[in-house]
């Protein structure tokens, strides 16, 4: 909210390329709110994706979950107002193979009720 203050001091001031710093600077943060969002939902997606395969089962709460992560992936990744996506095609792609170290170790201490043999 501080930044918007600051845009509209720097407009009313005149200094526009000051100005226009400060907007790729917000567009900058955005895209990165939205990735943190779209990472954060990968992982829920895709741990759930990894329990499914190795227990050759899924629950109902896993398929919510999964519904969910979709959705929820899309719906950050989809521009209002402008239509189109935040993420072009590659850059959903990296996320998703950023997210699946994660999400594999979280499956790893999920999967089969937690439980572990030696």
């Amino acid at each position: 909210m501080e930044e918007l203050f600051e845009l509209k001091d720097l407009l009313l001031a005149g200094n526009i390329d000051d100005a226009l710093l400060l907007v790729e600077e917000l567009t900058e943060m955005s895209k990165d709110d939205k990735l943190n969002k779209t990472f954060s939902f990968s992982i829920i997606l895709l741990l759930n994706l990894i329990k499914q395969q190795a227990e050759k089962r899924s629950t109902r709460s896993w398929e919510v979950s999964i519904a969910n992560s979709v959705r929820q992936i899309q719906r950050t990744d989809k521009r209002r107002k402008t239509g189109g996506n935040y993420l072009n095609p590659v850059e959903l792609r990296e996320t998703l193979e950023d997210a699946y170290n994660s999400a594999l170790r979280q499956a790893s201490l999920e999967a089969f009720r937690g439980k572990y043999e030696a």
